[in-house]
C-alpha cells in the first residue's frame, strides 16, 4: 500500500480540483459541491420557465386583444408588449437590493408568484364588461415585474460559482434563457389546436382555449418552480476561487469561513459594462423587430460588419406601391403595426393586398433594395455577434463585481436591458418608416462604433475583482 507521502508526490502540482480529491476537499467538500450545483441547475430552469412565460403568448396577444376588447388597436398593443420590458426594468433592482440583505428564496418566491397570479388575471381578462384591453396591459406589466427575478438568479450564479467556473455558467444561462425563447411559441403553436372556443368553465368563469391555455401552463411551471426553489434551492456563495464565503443569505455559516475580501468595486468599470450590455439588449432588440474583453469586442466588431452589410447596396431599386394612396405624408408607423404583421394569417390572399415599397416613404425612390443573401449574412452575422456579447457582458460585470452581493448591481444590468427592449423597437420604427433602411442602419453603425469606442477607453479596467486587489494572477 502506497503511503501517504507517496501519494501526495504523485499528485499534480496544481492539485487535483475534482470533487472528492484531497486539494478539493480543503475548498470544498462533495457534499457542498453538489449541493451549489443542484441550487444553480434550479436557477437554469427558472431562468428556461421566466422566458417561456414571456414567449409563450407573444404570437397570441393581437388577436386576443382584438377578441376581447373592439377599442383596442396597434398603438396599445405596443404598450402591451413594452409593458412586459417596463415591469421587468422596475422590479429588477427592487428584487436585486431584496436579495442582498436576505435570503435569496425569498424574492425568488414571491416574484415567481406574482407572475402566477399574472398569468391567472390574463386567463380572465375576458370577464369584465368594459376595459378588458387594460386588465391584459396590467396582466402583462405584472408578469414582466415578476422576471425582474433574472436580477436575482444572475446574481446568485455569479455568487456561488469561482472565476474558473463563471463564464459557463453563464452561458448555461443564457443557453436557458434562449431556449425558453425558442419553445414557447412551439408550446403556443401546439395550443392552437384547442381552437378559439374551446372549454369552458362556469362555475369560476374559466375559459380554456388557445389563447388561455398557454398562460395556464405558465402559472402551473411558475408553481411547479416554487416547489422546486422550495425543496431544492440552498443558499450558496464562494469567492473567486471557490472557497465558501459568509454572508447574511448563508443558511449554514461556520465561523471558519472565508470572509468577504476588502477592496473597492470599479465603478467605472461597472458603469461602462451597463452602457455595454444596454447597447447589446438595444442592438438585437432591432434585429428582432480568447478573454471576455477580448470576446466581446470581437463581437462588437461582427455585429457591426453585420450591420454595414444589411446597409442598401447598388442601383436596383424596390418596386413601389401604388395600391391606396391617400396623400404624400410619412405615415406614423407605431412599433405596434409593426408587430401586427406577425399574427397575420398565412390563410390570407396576400395577392388582394399592395406589394411593395409604400409610395408615402420618400426613401423609397432613392434607397436601393436589400438583397436576399445580403440579409441572410448580415442575419448570420448578428447572429453570431450577439450571443458573444451577451454572454461576455455580464460575465465580465460579474467578475468586476467581485464575491461581495451583486443583487443591486444585476439589477441594474436587467433594468438597462430592459429599457433596451423598450427603446429599440421604438427607435426603429421611426427611423426606419422616415428614413429609411440606410439611415436606419448607418445610425446602428454609428451606435456600435461609439460602444467600441467606450470599451477602448475602459478595456484595462474590465479585469476580475481579484485580480485588480492582485488576490489572483491573470
Amino acid at each position: 500500500m502506497a503511503s501517504p507521502g507517496i501519494d501526495t508526490e504523485q499528485e499534480p502540482l496544481l492539485g487535483d480540483r475534482t470533487p472528492g480529491s484531497r486539494e478539493w476537499d480543503i475548498i470544498e467538500t462533495e457534499e457542498h459541491y453538489k449541493s451549489r450545483w443542484i441550487s444553480i441547475r434550479i436557477l437554469y430552469l427558472t431562468m428556461f420557465f421566466s422566458s417561456v412565460g414571456f414567449s409563450i403568448v407573444i404570437m397570441s396577444i393581437w388577436p386576443y386583444l382584438q377578441k376581447i376588447d373592439q377599442t383596442a388597436d396597434a398603438s396599445f398593443l405596443g404598450w402591451v408588449i413594452a409593458s412586459f420590458s417596463l415591469g421587468q426594468m422596475v422590479a429588477s433592482p427592487v428584487f436585486g437590493l431584496w436579495s442582498n440583505y436576505r435570503p435569496r428564496k425569498e424574492p425568488l418566491i414571491v416574484s415567481i408568484f406574482i407572475s402566477v397570479m399574472a398569468n391567472c388575471l390574463y386567463a380572465y381578462v375576458h370577464v369584465p364588461a368594459s376595459h378588458n384591453k387594460y386588465y391584459m396591459l396590467v396582466a402583462r406589466g405584472l408578469v414582466g415585474f415578476g422576471a425582474g427575478n433574472v436580477a436575482v438568479v444572475r446574481s446568485y450564479i455569479a455568487g456561488a460559482t469561482s472565476l474558473q467556473e463563471r463564464i459557463s455558467s453563464m452561458a448555461n444561462t443564457s443557453a436557458c434563457q434562449a431556449l425558453g425563447f425558442i419553445l414557447g411559441p412551439v408550446f403556443q403553436t401546439c395550443f392552437a389546436l384547442i381552437g378559439e372556443k374551446g372549454v369552458t368553465w362556469d362555475a369560476i368563469k374559466l375559459q380554456i382555449n388557445m389563447y388561455t391555455a398557454p398562460v395556464l401552463l405558465g402559472a402551473f411551471l411558475g408553481v411547479l418552480n416554487i416547489i422546486l426553489i422550495l425543496t431544492l434551492l440552498r443558499e450558496h456563495r464562494v469567492d473567486d476561487s471557490g472557497r465558501q464565503c459568509k454572508n447574511v443569505n448563508f443558511e449554514e455559516a461556520s465561523t471558519d469561513e472565508v470572509q468577504f475580501p476588502q477592496g473597492n468595486i470599479d465603478q467605472v468599470a461597472v458603469l461602462a459594462t451597463n452602457v455595454l450590455f444596454f447597447v447589446v439588449l438595444f442592438i438585437f432588440a432591432l434585429f428582432e423587430t480568447i478573454g471576455e474583453r477580448a470576446i466581446l469586442l470581437g463581437g462588437l466588431i461582427v455585429v457591426w460588419v453585420g450591420f454595414f452589410i444589411l446597409l442598401p447596396w447598388g442601383n436596383q431599386f424596390p418596386k413601389i406601391q401604388w395600391e391606396e394612396l391617400h396623400n404624400n405624408s410619412i405615415p406614423n408607423t407605431t412599433f405596434g403595426e409593426i408587430i401586427i404583421t406577425l399574427w397575420k394569417s398565412p390563410r390570407e390572399d396576400r395577392n388582394e393586398g399592395p406589394t411593395g415599397c409604400p409610395i408615402e416613404q420618400a426613401w423609397c425612390f432613392y434607397t436601393p433594395m436589400i438583397h436576399l443573401a445580403q440579409f441572410l449574412i448580415a442575419a448570420m452575422l448578428i447572429g453570431v455577434g450577439y450571443p458573444s456579447c451577451n454572454v461576455t457582458s455580464y460575465t465580465l460585470y460579474s467578475k468586476v463585481l467581485g464575491p461581495k452581493p451583486q443583487g443591486v448591481y444585476m439589477g441594474w444590468l436587467t433594468a438597462s436591458g430592459s429599457a433596451a427592449r423598450i427603446l429599440g423597437p421604438v427607435f426603429i420604427s421611426q427611423v426606419y418608416t422616415s428614413w429609411g433602411p440606410r439611415w436606419a442602419f448607418s445610425l446602428v453603425c454609428g451606435i456600435v462604433v461609439l460602444t467600441i469606442m467606450l470599451l477602448g477607453v475602459v478595456y484595462r479596467r474590465l479585469v476580475p475583482f481579484s485580480v485588480r486587489h492582485g488576490r489572483i494572477q491573470e
